[in-house]
């Protein structure tokens, strides 16, 4: 199967899907998007989690021989170590409330224009290692590329919805953020097109970039979403998180049973 047809369509429906979700998210009232915004953080750190640990990196242990397969962990591990290093360097941050030290610009401090730019800078970054991650996969397995569609998708959307927001507070028209972000989300086809250029031909690193890949999800899962469920310590809530987790974790394993 000619893996470039797929990786194209996904890497771009990843991208758009997410601006668009997020684009239709904003006009809910505010009240409402607020309660409904920490549901989609449960259940993205669930698909995050579930493709990381039932999709990627039981693909890349298989690929390898038993005696390498320190290498994989190896490379999980290197893989967290950088994402740490890449949010320390606000190069890629994370963020799914629209209240945040991220969104703390305001057209009001002179600032907001530069803190917009700032965003799309990160988010175009951002979008390029996604579609990384999506390329990686779909050379790996058709399957395995869905699944890493999703998890992408599903996080995407809680950090588009607050990148719209600063956008809009920085003085941007709602045209405007709509088409920046969108143009931005382009990077995911990018990133996917030279990760399958550079890696079509490369079938005995697949593995160790998968590896890289399980990292960059569990980071943004353990590093960036659970602390914000932190902060909503109800116990009703915190059902609600385990239950919306475990949704997310299904919704995984349930495709991977189901895809051909």
């Amino acid at each position: 199967m000619n893996t470039l047809v797929p990786i194209i369509t996904f890497s771009l429906l990843a991208g758009l899907v997410s601006v668009l979700a997020a684009a239709a998210f904003l006009l809910v009232p505010d009240r409402v998007r607020a309660q409904l915004l920490p549901h989609l953080v449960s259940l993205a750190t669930g698909a995050l989690l579930g493709a990381a640990f039932l999709g990627l990196l039981p693909e890349a242990l298989g690929a390898v021989e038993r005696e390498d397969s320190h290498l994989i962990t190896l490379c999980v591990l290197f893989g967290l170590v950088l994402f740490f290093l890449l949010e320390k360097m606000v190069i890629w941050r994370h963020c799914h409330e629209e209240h945040c030290e991220r969104h703390s610009d305001s057209p009001n401090n002179g600032r907001g224009l530069a803190a917009g730019t700032l965003i799309l800078i990160g988010d175009g970054i951002h979008n390029f290692v996604d579609g990384i991650l999506i390329a990686t996969a779909f050379l790996t397995d058709y399957k395995l590329g869905v699944l890493t569609s999703l998890a992408v998708v599903a996080h995407e959307i809680p950090q588009e919805v607050g990148d719209f927001a600063i956008l809009l507070q920085s003085g941007y028209t709602r045209r405007q953020a709509f088409g920046y972000n969108l143009a931005v989300s382009l990077a995911t086809v990018v990133g996917a097109l030279i990760a399958w250029v550079s890696l079509a031909g490369a079938a005995t690193a697949l593995p160790y970039v998968l590896a890289v890949a399980a990292a960059s999800f569990i980071y943004v899962a353990v590093a960036d979403l659970i602390p914000g469920l932190h902060q909503r310590t109800e116990p009703r809530e915190s059902m609600q998180q385990v239950f919306l987790m475990s949704a997310g974790i299904g919704l995984v394993y349930g495709l991977s049973t189901m895809l051909p």
